[in-house]
């Protein structure tokens, strides 16, 4: 059968030619390929001598005895070099084989085989540069066939999987890698194969025998074709990434660790609360660091104890029974089947002796918000004693591979614990994310810290805030009564408006709002001193202008700087610290600026007498009318002196409505005082609804532009004293006004129900009455008043108040004053216009039987 070489083929290459020598010496047979090789016709050759015809002048005579040897049936091979015909210089150089052959008829001739040593030359040079790039390569290169078997593989290759080069023939990508990868592999190389698109960059993951530390490659794949273009194969050039993949996971865990440290100084601190702050921190690390995290706080820090548990000699105590309590108060899981237990809520503090059980040592993750301790020697606890990030092992539910217990230290303290933990199947925690981890847990550990500081502060300033306003819901006779406090700063909820209402001897009530000019926990302070120096004058019973005259003269005390001082050692004269003057001179100078309004209603008379030192009007709304702003005469501010404060008595009707109020209600900076004000008495156009209902009214409809200043809102209703809750009477001054006194007295209480008083009122009555007598002067004025209680009040005009003393054993009298100490609930003496007043307070009775005197309050009269 006969198969014809294609075009390309091998021969082609080397440039084979032929032609045949007869008998004679001549050219009997040319072949085309040998027209091809010399460039000559065979008609051209055919005849001649080719000693003659293609080899120079100084050649032919060897050339002449070759060619007779041959013709003598000796074979020769050598290199001629030949020029074409017609030409004198040498174009090349044969590598000829010539072979004796016979004629038809026995004669001696010869064949010759012609190869242009130049071709051999070159392809010998191509076969040694492929050989070299193939075998001296460092990299991994593999030839596939179209079979998809390996034909050929370099040392470079067989050094990574085992063996010889030659043993990977006839091998297939399922002997390198498996699963997966090879199927991916495989169909890569049919496409290529079927395409001829070549491949670069082919990522592809295994191990190599002998190890199983998976390996990374990077494969480029191209096919490979004849000389026809025909697809013979396919080549690979493998090249081991690993370190370059360990690098880029490095750099992106670098990359992702710089994030997540950016992302928690953005996104934790933001709030000064406890819990917040650390569920801030879980935000951060659950799952961008890892699958799970807790927090745990110290319980004391919880509490609000002034030294966390984590600090000082406290950690050696720590080390007696393991940690202190703590409490877990975040949890996060990137895990779904995993959510965190919750604690019940804590009942009542049982403590102690009570038997109540103590909190439990985690040996099992503790429920979100519930109370526990860790064991001494486990990790939790040596990382709280250290302050040095501890390894955990996994826990018995098998599905945490790695947990890191880290120490929360703010400031040299330990307050809490947080462990993040990554499931089976995630990278388990290296180095550097040990260092994330710290860092992460620092940072929140300030900021928790700063919240644990900022709720003491808080709690501190609202009780300070708080015991300087009046506790609960304000009540006075003839009055009732709605207030409001908003503090300008919202984040520590003091400020320096305040607002009171005292109780005043004859069932009158003084009303008083004020305002400190400045803000904050200084301005509170500057507040509560106020405030106490107005109710301790308002307990003198003085004058409205009386007790604002006073106060200013209080606040201009307060406002003076006080000398700082130092001291010898030796306890010598001590002088005033200039830099401490200077100091609390420019702390104090616009603290102790106040203004305030004050007022003392009689429910009696429905009559309010107003005196102001530099506040906002006061409004009236009495019913079917306007709201009224009452024209007070401002005065000065407090603490700035030299100004008398003038009063202003009004008489209310019943149910009008009085608004006392501080700027922050009414001024803002987007409009004007006036629109305020007239904002307010357009705001209090229904002063029949429901008190609460009309603060809060007041509240919404007014632009307050809450957290620019401080608001107070006091409002009260008039309610005056029935006439039948009153009993009024004016008495000569003579003994005989003593009985009548008592009888006055008597039946009024009766027509009032209130037969249990009867004896003590009476005894009581006839002391002061008899007082008024013996040491007053002018009329005697009694009155009785029922409301919440009983109130009596004896007048007259002498000046002299009453002093109550102990009697001696041998005086006959002086026990009268003591007498009315002791029977009532409180009693004392003012001034009026025109004398004194001397009163005393009963509780009205409830039904339960009197308590009885003691022994010693008995001897007490005696």
């Amino acid at each position: 059968m006969w198969q014809s070489s294609p075009p390309g083929s091998i021969y082609d290459y080397i440039r084979v030619a032929s032609f045949s020598i007869g008998p004679d010496g001549l050219i009997e047979q040319w072949s085309r390929r040998a027209t091809g090789l010399f460039g000559v016709a065979a008609h051209e050759a055919v005849g001649k001598d080719p000693v003659e015809a293609f080899m120079p002048d100084e050649l032919r005579r060897d050339g002449h005895r070759r060619i007779g040897e041959v013709l003598d049936g000796k074979e020769w091979t050598g290199l001629v070099p030949f020029r074409m015909p017609g030409e004198d210089a040498v174009h090349g150089l044969a590598e000829i084989y010539v072979m004796p052959s016979e004629t038809a008829s026995g004669e001696r001739a010869a064949v010759c085989i012609v190869v242009d040593v130049r071709a051999l030359r070159a392809i010998e040079t191509d076969l040694a540069a492929s050989q070299a790039i193939f075998g001296q390569s460092p990299f991994g290169f593999v030839l596939f066939g179209t079979d998809l078997a390996v034909v050929r593989a370099n040392q470079r290759f067989a050094t990574v999987f085992g063996g010889r080069a030659d043993d990977h023939r006839g091998r297939t990508v399922d002997d390198y890698l498996t699963g997966v990868e090879a199927d991916r592999l495989t169909a890569t190389l049919e496409h290529v194969l079927a395409t001829g698109d070549s491949v670069t960059d082919l990522q592809l993951v295994g191990t190599i025998p002998g190890d199983i530390e998976r390996r990374h490659w990077s494969m480029n794949l191209y096919r490979v074709h004849s000389g026809t273009g025909r697809p013979i194969g396919i080549a690979g050039l493998a090249t081991d990434v690993t370190r370059r993949h360990i690098a880029a996971r490095e750099a992106a865990s670098a990359r992702r660790n710089l994030a997540l440290l950016n992302e928690a100084s953005a996104r934790i601190g933001n709030s000064l609360d406890l819990e917040t702050t650390a569920r801030e921190l879980l935000d951060v690390a659950v799952p961008g660091f890892c699958d799970l995290a807790s927090v745990d706080l110290y319980q004391a820090l919880l509490t609000g104890e002034e030294t966390p548990p984590g600090s000082g000699g406290s950690l050696r105590r720590e080390a007696v029974g393991g940690s202190a309590e703590l409490r877990r108060v975040a949890f996060a899981s990137a895990v779904s089947d995993v959510l965190p237990d919750t604690a019940p809520e804590p009942g009542p503090d049982p403590g102690p002796g009570s038997g109540a059980a103590e909190p439990r040592t985690a040996d099992r993750p503790p429920a979100l918000g519930a109370v526990h301790r860790y064991s001494f020697g486990s990790p939790c606890a040596i990382a709280l004693r250290t302050g040095h990030v501890e390894d955990v092992p996994g826990d018995d539910r098998g599905f945490v591979q790695s947990t890191l217990a880290v120490p929360l230290v703010a400031h040299d303290t330990v307050v809490g614990l947080v462990q993040f933990s990554r499931t089976k199947g995630s990278e388990p925690f290296g180095e550097r994310d040990r260092s994330l981890a710290s860092e992460l847990a620092a940072r929140a550990a300030v900021c928790i810290d700063n919240a644990r500081l900022y709720r003491r502060e808080h709690e501190r300033a609202l009780i300070l805030q708080r015991s300087l306003l009046p506790p609960g819901d304000p009540e006075a006779a003839g009055l009732d009564i709605a207030c409001r406090y908003l503090p300008g700063n919202t984040a520590t909820e003091v400020g320096g408006d305040w607002f009171d209402v005292i109780e005043l001897p004859g069932h009158r009530t003084a009303l008083v709002v004020g305002d400190v000019m400045g803000r904050g926990l200084r301005a509170a302070v500057a507040m509560g001193e106020l405030r106490t120096a107005v109710r301790t004058l308002a307990l003198l019973d003085l004058e409205p202008a009386e007790v604002l005259s006073a106060l200013d003269e209080v606040a201009r005390g307060l406002g003076t700087p006080g000398a700082g001082t130092s001291a010898d050692a030796g306890g010598g004269a001590q002088w005033p610290s200039r830099a401490a003057h200077k100091s609390r001179e420019a702390d104090l100078s616009e603290v102790y600026l106040a203004t305030c309004v004050y007022a003392v209603y009689d429910p009696v008379t429905r009559r309010c007498t107003f005196a102001n030192a530099g506040h906002l009007p006061p409004v009236v709304v009495e019913p079917g009318e306007a709201a009224l702003l009452l024209d007070v005469p401002p005065g000065m501010p407090l603490g700035v002196g030299g100004e008398p404060f003038e009063e202003v008595e009004v008489e209310l009707k019943e149910g009008a409505l009085l608004a006392l109020y501080t700027d922050g209600l009414v001024e803002s900076r987007d409009h004007p005082l006036d629109e305020g004000l007239e904002a307010l008495r357009e705001a209090l156009v229904e002063p029949a609804r429901p008190l609460e209902d009309v603060c809060d009214h007041v509240l919404s409809s007014l632009d307050t532009r809450h957290g620019e200043d401080d608001i107070a809102l006091l409002m009260a209703r008039i309610q005056g004293l029935p006439a039948d809750a009153v009993g009024d009477w004016r008495l000569p001054r003579e003994p005989r006004s003593v009985g009548r006194a008592r009888e006055l007295a008597r039946s009024r209480l009766i027509a009032w129900d209130l037969d249990d008083l009867v004896d003590t009122t009476e005894l009581l009555v006839s002391e002061l009455v008899t007082n008024a007598l013996r040491y007053g002067e002018g009329e005697i004025r009694l009155r009785l008043l029922r409301d919440r209680t009983l109130v009596c009040e004896v007048w007259d005009a002498g000046l002299v108040q009453p002093r109550r003393r102990r009697a001696r054993d041998t005086d006959e009298g002086g026990r009268g004053l003591q007498l009315v100490g002791l029977l009532s609930a409180a009693w004392g003496s003012r001034r009026t216009p025109r004398g004194k007043t001397v009163w005393f307070e009963l509780p009205l009775p409830d039904g339960r039987p009197a308590a009885e005197r003691t022994v010693e309050e008995l001897l007490s009269m005696f």
